[in-house]
């Protein structure tokens, strides 16, 4: 942990990874209430949502596959970067069923695709051996993410009566993630460097 807190990638992956948590946990939460805000039901909303997951599954395992042959940090920012052009369509294209529902298919293609290739990555880094443990604290980030956007979220709507602060949030964190991940260094880290400097 000391060696990879001094890791630049490192820290990168994990401030990219907390954008992830908070657009899937805001979405995941709220979004059937922001749909029933455009003036549909709420279960149109649910729906959205299972469409979400079912898209998931196609995404997730094709940027794995698509990680064993391209970079994996070119991936990561193109993936947060989509989401935040996503984003800015879907909310400034007038709401219909139509559009929720294609909204649904494409955030669900670029839900927990970023799963595969920030796990792969820190195994590409840092190896298999620590694997576990550095990922366990990439993850936590996320985890943060995921409680902020959906606590703000719900502070939010009740301050303004409107989700439109958050929304705007997530794209300017996509934007950002989308940079972050840019300048990681995809080599391997080499520990016997490591503790013969510390030694």
């Amino acid at each position: 942990m000391k060696e990879a807190s001094r890791h630049s990638g490192f820290l990168l992956l994990t401030s990219g990874f907390f954008v992830c948590g908070f657009h899937v946990a805001f979405i995941g939460v709220h979004f059937p209430a922001y749909v029933k805000d455009l003036g549909y039901s709420v279960q149109l909303g649910a729906l959205a949502l299972a469409v979400v997951g079912g898209a998931n599954i196609i995404g997730s395992l094709m940027s794995g596959y698509l990680g064993g042959i391209y970079s994996k940090k070119y991936l990561l920012s193109f993936l947060y970067l989509a989401r935040a052009v996503t984003f800015t369509i879907f909310l400034l294209t007038p709401p219909t069923v139509v559009s929720i529902m294609i909204f649904a298919v494409v955030i669900g293609l670029l839900w927990l695709s970023t799963v595969p290739l920030t796990s792969g990555l820190v195994a590409q880094i840092f190896g298999p051996r620590y694997m576990g443990t550095l990922f366990g604290i990439v993850f936590f980030s996320h985890q943060i993410g995921s409680f902020l956007g959906v606590w703000l979220g719900g502070r939010f709507r009740d301050l303004y009566g409107s989700y439109d602060i958050i929304w705007w949030s997530g794209v300017v964190l996509g934007i950002v993630a989308a940079i972050l991940h840019w300048p990681i260094k995809e080599e391997a880290f080499d520990w016997n460097k490591a503790e013969t400097t510390a030694s």
